[in-house]
């Protein structure tokens, strides 16, 4: 017994002590090279002509337009996970708990996820395309 709780308190240790850290510590260094890249690629084409600017800032526009398009899209899919999660814990405390009030809790994650998607497709302003030149 006590070798079990030994391998589980070790297996803990690595994982919240090494790997975690060491992961988050590699994702962080690979964006911080990308960004590094892509600064100097832009910076390159922007000094080698007036043309190479003018290409340079509609590269970034275009990437700038494809994040926004990408955030919009997972707030889409995070409110309708949202919406899943909750209709489903809604269906499994009305069967498992009786008439009791507890069968309601499936309207918290639901509603997160309806306002979402409110969000998404009323309030929140529109995302132009960038301007073809």
């Amino acid at each position: 017994m006590l070798g079990l709780w030994a391998f589980l308190a070790i297996g803990a240790v690595a994982l919240f002590g090494i790997f975690l850290p060491t992961t988050i510590w590699l994702e962080s260094r690979r964006k911080e090279r990308e960004a590094f890249y892509r600064s100097e690629t832009l910076r390159r084409i922007a000094e080698s002509s007036t043309d190479g600017a003018k290409s340079a800032m509609e590269l970034l526009e275009q990437q700038n337009y494809q994040e926004q398009v990408k955030k919009r899209e997972g707030m889409k899919v995070g409110g309708l996970i949202n919406i899943g999660v909750g209709i489903a814990l809604c269906i499994f405390l009305g069967f498992a708990g009786g008439d009791g009030p507890q069968k309601f809790i499936g309207l918290i994650p639901g509603l997160v996820g309806v306002a979402l998607l409110v969000y998404v497709y009323f309030m929140a302003a529109p995302i132009e395309p960038p301007a073809k030149k």
